[in-house]
């Protein structure tokens, strides 16, 4: 008798500790948001794969953790959440000319590797989201600054260059100390 109970206390303090856990990681995750415009020029060939030139991104990364009473050693999980692409201009301009697109993340001491991409584009929206990997991004945001590559495959061709915003969300978790 004395061994089902202690088996039934076990049993209840450890989902009482799986529930806190759970509980003291959504208090200590947050989103850490960034945003760069790209430039597509004109006259791209149908079918062909180029690349977007995108400036080194400068992370806000640090104040952010400060706002969420953190600190980057204290970061133990970042991935990409959500990457949105939107036409700036022309602001008639829809996404139907685009085939394919994914985007790359590195900086000066990490290698690149992919964070989100998008094949058979079928939309005549001017924004879409592009499908994100699960891949850890930890030492890229607590970067200074990190370097976007943007590949493309374009099925029709344009006249005039296109203008668009990469927004990203971050989902970064912290521990408590």
């Amino acid at each position: 008798m004395k061994t089902k109970k202690n088996i039934v206390i076990g049993m209840a303090i450890l989902s009482l500790f799986t529930i806190s856990c759970s509980e003291v990681d959504k208090l200590l995750t947050f989103t850490v948001s960034d945003e760069v415009t790209l430039k597509i020029n004109s006259g791209l060939s149908v079918d062909t794969p180029f690349e977007i030139p995108t400036p080194d991104i400068t992370t806000n990364s640090s104040e952010e953790f400060k706002n969420n009473n953190t600190k980057a050693d204290l970061v133990k999980d970042v991935t990409l959440k959500e990457l949105k692409l939107s036409i700036v201009s022309p602001a008639d301009k829809t996404f139907s000319f685009l085939k394919s697109v994914h985007m790359y993340i590195s900086t000066t001491n990490d290698n690149e590797i992919e964070v989100a991409y998008l094949d058979n584009i079928s939309t005549t929206a001017n924004s879409i989201n592009l499908t994100c990997t699960s891949q850890k991004l930890d030492q890229y945001i607590k970067a200074s600054t990190y370097k976007l590559r943007t590949a493309i495959v374009t099925k029709e061709t344009f006249g005039q260059n296109i203008e668009v915003k990469a927004n990203m969300q971050f989902k970064v978790t912290a521990d408590p100390f």
